[in-house]
């Protein structure tokens, strides 16, 4: 009698099921299903991976505030996404932007793609992409954020800015798709908004009070570290973008680490022929650049293409970086524009040199120098205008309304004594006590 009265409230509660309760799903396939949320947490572990990358490179005073802004990007953007960003990503909507109908997730669970990936797995593996995108951002704003305004910052940035482009490139009814731009796992979506925020948030932010040709890594191990997780992790990134565990998901598996190792050596010899000495610091810069660049690329070319276009990007984006240092006066701390915007703008267009129906049937047309069309190509220059433009555009807003309602920027005195301190009132480590008591 008991069990008859509270079976229908404890199911009602989602504590257990019961037959003629349970929820009506498509027929999953446990092995894809099994991939893909693999993948998912690859990408998840690439945020803490980004953040000892970034951890290493600034000076030591700011290690915790660098974790930290870093980090803070998973709980927040994650729980944007589950709310409503996955539905205005990939919600049905029109060519521009979804709509609400999954808010909360509503009618998400139970469903399965066409592979047997269920559409709460997916939904989880794409929320890790929009977690580490604002991410990428803080590298060209280090040692001079404006905590709490770097949270709203953050918030508004991934709404206004990620959800949108998604939607343009991978949504179903987004433009960019439509008129024919590819763009296998997000060199337009994450890697150029990223790169292109970066660079306007750099330029409103100023330059940091310390000399920027002055400062030194204060953790070489610990950036060597970094780029290790992140070449792990973008396994998942990119393989994870077949969508299955097929021939797709292994062959852009291959391209991600031979992409990673061309760009890793052509920047190292860079830096050996400029410097006379190998850099550890410039190999790492130079890996993760590949991996920016082959990420648009990686289900669509070949892997002797994979090979070249991250060599040359391997190149071109060393002799940006140090241009930008060298000649001008924007302090983008770590090389986000350099490595984000640049490679990523670089992998967009050698995927429309590239791609090949021999890699992946099921594009619908190949590159120039595969075929002679020209279709992909100029989808793929549009796309990579009018993202890179609308990333500037609303970045340069939201950073100047944020600026009214609260500081962007620390005081030139905190930035002195370093955020760790005067903002989270920690260190990470005590290398001389009597210097933090």
């Amino acid at each position: 009698m008991m069990k008859k009265l509270f079976l229908p409230v404890i199911m009602s509660l989602g504590i257990i099921a019961a037959p003629g309760y349970a929820m009506a799903a498509d027929a999953v396939d446990t092995g894809n299903n099994t991939w893909i949320l693999m993948c998912a947490a690859l990408v998840m572990l690439m945020t803490p991976g980004l953040a000892f990358f970034y951890a290493g490179m600034v000076s030591r005073k700011n290690v915790v505030s660098t974790l930290l802004q870093n980090y803070v990007a998973l709980a927040i953007v994650g729980l944007l996404w589950v709310t409503v960003g996955y539905s205005l990503a990939f919600g049905e909507g029109n060519q521009w932007i979804g709509d609400f109908s999954m808010v909360m997730l509503n009618g998400v669970s139970g469903g399965a793609s066409a592979d047997g990936v269920p559409n709460m797995s997916f939904m989880a593996f794409q929320m890790m992409f929009a977690c580490i995108t604002p991410a990428l951002i803080t590298g060209a704003i280090a040692e001079r954020v404006h905590f709490s305004g770097w949270i709203i910052f953050m918030a508004l940035w991934s709404l206004f800015v990620y959800v949108p482009v998604a939607h343009w490139v991978w949504g179903a009814n987004g433009w960019i798709l439509a008129h024919g731009g590819l763009d296998f796992a997000g060199g337009l979506v994450v890697h150029l908004t990223a790169g292109v925020a970066g660079l306007i948030a750099a330029l409103l932010y100023g330059k940091r009070s310390a000399t920027p040709q002055k400062s030194r890594p204060n953790d070489v191990s610990m950036i060597m570290m970094g780029a290790g997780l992140l070449w792990f992790g973008w396994f998942g990134f990119n393989a994870g973008s077949a969508l299955s565990a097929g021939h797709l998901a292994s062959h852009a598996f291959v391209t991600t680490f031979v992409g990673a190792s061309a760009a890793f050596l052509s920047w190292m010899a860079v830096d050996w022929i400029k410097d006379k000495k190998p850099s550890a610091v410039g190999a790492a810069i130079g890996l993760v650049v590949g991996l920016v660049t082959i990420t648009p690329a990686a289900g669509f070319v070949s892997v002797g293409h994979a090979i070249l276009m991250c060599a040359v990007s391997g190149v071109v984006c060393n002799l940006f970086a140090a241009y930008i240092k060298n000649k001008t006066h924007l302090d983008d701390a770590l090389d986000v524009f350099a490595c984000h915007g640049i490679g990523g703008a670089l992998g967009a267009i050698m995927t429309g040199l590239f791609a090949s129906k021999a890699v992946n049937s099921a594009i619908a047309h190949e590159g120039i120098l595969i075929s002679g069309e020209t279709e992909l190509f100029i989808a793929n220059l549009t796309g990579l205008g009018a993202v890179a433009a609308y990333t500037a555009i609303v970045t340069f807003i939201l950073i100047k309304i944020i600026g009214v309602i609260t500081p962007i920027r620390v005081t030139e005195e905190e930035e002195s004594a370093g955020l760790d301190t005067t903002v989270h009132g920690e260190v990470a480590r005590f290398h001389d006590r009597r210097t933090y008591e």
